[in-house]
Order: C-alpha cells, then sequence, then structure tokens
C-alpha cells in the first residue's frame, strides 16, 4: 500500500512538472512605432517572432504597436515598471532626468556606426549605470544610424544656415545641441513631427534616414542634409528594450533563459545593425525630382563640431554635480565605442 501512495506521489510530482514545464506565458510589448515602420517590421516583430519560435511556443507576445494600450510615449518605460505591460522599447530620452549617465551617447559626434555603439552602450551601462535600470529587467540598449538634418523651405549648406529654424530634437541632450549650432530647438515625440511640420510649428527635423518614410518626412521637407558617413554621427538616439522585473522573474528556468539568449550584448548590437541598415531604404525613399540631398564637407562638420563643443562640457559639469566623475563617464563611453568599432 505505502509503495503504491509513493507511486502516486511521484506521478503526480511528474505531472507538476510537466505542466510548469508545458506553461505558456503571453507577454504584452507595447511601443510607440507605427506599425508601417521598418522599426516595427524588421526589429520588434523580428525580435519577438525569434523568442516564440526559440521557446517552442510557450512564449507569446500580445503585439501593441503606435500605442495601443494607451498613454504617450513619454508613459511606456513606467508602463513596463509598474506592470501595465509586460516589454517595451522606447527612448531614454522619453525619460529626461532619469538615467542621466546612459545619456552619454546622445552627445554630438559620438558614434561611429550602430552596431559598434550599441555594443559599446550596453557594456557601458552593465559598468557605470546598471542602478538607472533598477526598477526594471534590461533586455537590450541601442541607438539608431547618423542624425540627418531636414527641412521644408531652407537648404542647409553650412552650420550658419540652421541660425533662429525651429527645429525638432528627440531629446535634451540632442536639443541642446540644436541650440549651441544656431537653431531654436523644439522637443517632441517622433509620432507629432508630421503634424508639426504641416501646420508650422516646426521648420524641420533631426532623425536617421530610416524613419523618414514612416512620418512621412519625404513628402513634407524638401532638403536633406547629411555628413558623411565615414565621419562620427551629428547625433544619435539612445533605446532600451526592457521587462518588467515581476514578469521575468516569475519565468520558469526554461523560459527565462530564451529571454536572456535574446538579450544583452549581442542582441544590442543586431538592434543597431538592423536600425542603421534600413537607413539606405530610407534615403531611397526621397525623391530626387523633389528633393535635394546636401553632403556636408569636412569643413562644415569641423565647424558643427566646434559650435557643439559646449554640449560635452555641460554635460560633464551636469554629471560632477550629481557626484559622478563627468569626463571619466565621457572617456569610457568613448573608449568603448572605439573598441567595438569594426
Amino acid at each position: 500500500m505505502k509503495l503504491k501512495q509513493l507511486a502516486m506521489a511521484a506521478a503526480l510530482a511528474l505531472a507538476s512538472t510537466g505542466s510548469a514545464l508545458a506553461q505558456t506565458v503571453t507577454l504584452k510589448f507595447h511601443t510607440f512605432m507605427s506599425p508601417q515602420s521598418a522599426v516595427w517590421r524588421d526589429m520588434h516583430v523580428a525580435w519577438m517572432d525569434k523568442v516564440e519560435k526559440e521557446s517552442g511556443g510557450k512564449i507569446k507576445f500580445e503585439r501593441y504597436p503606435a500605442m495601443q494600450l494607451g498613454g504617450t510615449p513619454l508613459n511606456l518605460y513606467d508602463q513596463a515598471k509598474d506592470g501595465v505591460v509586460d516589454v517595451v522599447w522606447t527612448l531614454v530620452g522619453n525619460t529626461p532626468g532619469r538615467m542621466p549617465r546612459t545619456e552619454v551617447f546622445e552627445l554630438p559626434f559620438m558614434m561611429t556606426n550602430a552596431e559598434s555603439t550599441s555594443r559599446a552602450m550596453w557594456d557601458y551601462v552593465q559598468a557605470n549605470a546598471k542602478e538607472e535600470f533598477k526598477d526594471v529587467h534590461l533586455l537590450a540598449t541601442h541607438v539608431h544610424g547618423p542624425g540627418v538634418i531636414h527641412t521644408k523651405d531652407k537648404q542647409v549648406k553650412s552650420v550658419t544656415d540652421l541660425k533662429g529654424l525651429k527645429m525638432r530634437g528627440p531629446t535634451r541632450l540632442t536639443t541642446n545641441m540644436l541650440k549651441s549650432v544656431g537653431a531654436t530647438p523644439v522637443g517632441m515625440p517622433l509620432p507629432q513631427i508630421p503634424d508639426a511640420l504641416s501646420k508650422g510649428v516646426i521648420d524641420g527635423c533631426v532623425i536617421p534616414w530610416e524613419v523618414v518614410p514612416a512620418v512621412k518626412v519625404n513628402e513634407l521637407t524638401k532638403f536633406h542634409s547629411e555628413f558623411d558617413p565615414k565621419l562620427p554621427a551629428l547625433y544619435t538616439t539612445t533605446f532600451v528594450l526592457a521587462m518588467n522585473r515581476a514578469k521575468y522573474d516569475a519565468l520558469p528556468p526554461d523560459l527565462k533563459k530564451v529571454i536572456d539568449a535574446n538579450s544583452g550584448l549581442e542582441t544590442s548590437g543586431w538592434l543597431g545593425k538592423v536600425q542603421e541598415g534600413n537607413d539606405v531604404a530610407g534615403r531611397k525613399s526621397v525623391d530626387p525630382g523633389k528633393n535635394s540631398i546636401t553632403r556636408l564637407t569636412q569643413a562644415d562638420y569641423e565647424a558643427f563640431r566646434k559650435a557643439a563643443d559646449p554640449v560635452d562640457d555641460d554635460w560633464v559639469k551636469e554629471m560632477n554635480g550629481k557626484g559622478f566623475n563627468g569626463k571619466a563617464l565621457l572617456d569610457n563611453a568613448r573608449a568603448l565605442i572605439q573598441k567595438h568599432t569594426k
């Protein structure tokens, strides 16, 4: 009788284990990018598909682009922190002041290419700024390709051409850079750009080529000014892929392994590479019969860089005021970018 009871207990335990292993977890993924954007299609959907496949179908995603679950882009990070959703993709700049050390990668002329700089960003955060993301489980960090100047009515051929133009910037450091080169900076989330251009709220914007078609900048502006891609980029934007910490902690070990395998250094580099890779298609979306693309010279680059130098100095002073060694942080970020640059 005792043996029979033991056998039954073992069977129940085995069944319970099998049930746990067979558990399906559904995760809500939320972001502001439109479902027609290359970022959504080639990065977000591709990442979710990969996770679902590698989990053997045990992880399923509910997919919500374009803020379909409500709120604004500024709310995304807190939605993941508070468990309103499970996974978000958002800008660090959408939480101004909360990740100040991480913002270093948004300083002017920092980035070499998006893949290498994204890898550098992951290593930098692990070494210098992990506590800035203590409220979530950080999955990846990355940047986009070189920022490009897009204007409605005035062609920008030199730094002086930006004087007085109302230019949209994505983050506080980019708006600081725009101010330093003579523009009138206007901060606003990406989805607001088309309406702001149409109504004359802004004269132009700075965004990478890949997102140009998604916000109709190829239709709403006439002029585009870019630097030689071999030179450090005018600016870039920092992004995070983040998960609700309690949701991650509650995953069974086999599913944690799947999430972990699609997180970290390699995933960060992949996201940056894919996003910058779509710059080619974004650039081709511009009609050469209606629009003009200007390649700024080495001399223009030097002039822009000189005008933007105070932004670095101000950031270092700001970090010093917060009790950090600003110069050491900046030097470390630059060294990591060079280390990873291919």
